[in-house]
């Protein structure tokens, strides 16, 4: 399988994966990123279960073939999936958005890796109205080409991070779960869902299985169960000062977490999902233990980033649109909108 996945850092954890299972992976990056991965290749690191170290995996010693270009040096029609592992508002660069729209064209099926799912997603739940959460998108234009039935959603539940002062080509992953993945609308597409995830769940290494699967659901909503996650630890890591750990932001008041964690949960279910879609909150809460880290979002606004993903306006328009409003929900909407006004004012 030929698979093109668009942004170079977290999409480097699926195509290892890929690459391992023996398919052709092109990351598109920037020129300069591009060039280092051509010369050397990616290395990621995955602690296999019952060991104490992380294993190195090196690009160049996997069975697939991996090469790296610029969008527009990208012959979009020539791929046969599509992963989309970029920041939302990184679409609006015009080069991007040029080729998500010969994607579209083409009708590649496009699998998200973002934690906002992409328009064309949200348009496949009949209990969404689409224009009323357009404004949560930093570039709602991009998507307009998508059918929507060959776009899909894999919740990014695996935690990985650059180690300080390693290249652009290293990731460590921290918190090896799995990628949740919603099915596609179009058959099609979910035939190469299927062959994707029974090869990469065939990986063996010493002997053992590889963390980091793929794993398919039949419901639209599971990768919706990150967003308890989202509101309950990532957005709170933002403070109006530093940012703090997502340890931190679930532990300092756990029952105000596990309030907006289960009021998260509830839009979903109010939307269509069922409990069995969900996450329960001990199940994260064990998780969040060993996350001594603010979370991406957090830190991209502690670098004066003026725009990030909004999946907590989402939430909140969501939320509205069923009936359900909370205080700490709005609470967190209004301070990352204060906090990206200020980096927005610093950048001007």
């Amino acid at each position: 399988m030929r698979v093109l996945i668009l942004g170079a850092s977290y999409g480097s954890v699926f195509g290892t994966k890929c690459l391992m299972a023996g398919h052709d992976v092109t990351l598109v990056c920037r020129a300069p990123t591009a060039k280092l991965i051509n010369e050397h290749g990616t290395h990621v690191q995955i602690r296999l279960e019952g060991h104490d170290q992380h294993r190195d995996f090196w690009s160049n010693e996997l069975p697939g073939r991996l090469d790296a270009k610029t969008p527009e040096n990208v012959d979009a029609g020539s791929y046969d999936l599509a992963v989309l592992a970029m920041q939302e508002p990184q679409y609006a660069n015009h080069s991007i958005a040029t080729l998500l729209a010969t994607l579209a064209e083409a009708e590649v099926p496009c699998l998200s890796l973002m934690n906002m799912p992409p328009l064309p997603f949200l348009k496949r739940i009949p209990a969404i109205d689409i224009s009323k959460v357009e404004s949560a998108f930093a570039s709602p234009w991009v998507w307009q080409r998508f059918n929507p039935d060959f776009v899909s959603q894999c919740s990014p539940d695996p935690q990985a991070m650059r180690p300080p002062g390693q290249k652009t080509n290293v990731l460590v992953v921290g918190l090896p779960t799995n990628f949740k993945a919603a099915a596609f609308g179009a058959v099609y597409a979910n035939v190469l869902r299927s062959e994707l995830a029974e090869s990469i769940d065939g990986v063996r290494m010493i002997g053992q299985e590889v963390p980091v699967k793929l794993r398919r659901h039949r419901s639209i909503f599971a990768p919706f169960a990150k967003w308890s996650m989202l509101m309950a630890g990532h957005y709170r890591c933002v403070t109006t000062d530093a940012p703090v750990s997502i340890h931190d932001a679930v532990y300092e008041a756990p029952d105000l977490a596990r309030e907006v964690y289960d009021v998260t949960g509830e839009i979903v279910l109010r939307l269509g999902g069922t409990r069995d879609d969900l996450v329960p909150f001990e199940k994260y809460a064990k998780a969040a233990l060993c996350l001594n880290k603010p979370s991406s979002v957090a830190r991209a606004i502690d670098q004066g980033v003026p725009v990030v993903e909004r999946v907590d306006r989402l939430i909140q328009g969501l939320g509205r649109q069923v009936g359900i409003t909370h205080g700490e929900i709005d609470r967190i909407v209004d301070l990352m909108d204060h906090r990206i006004a200020r980096n927005s004012a610093r950048a001007a």
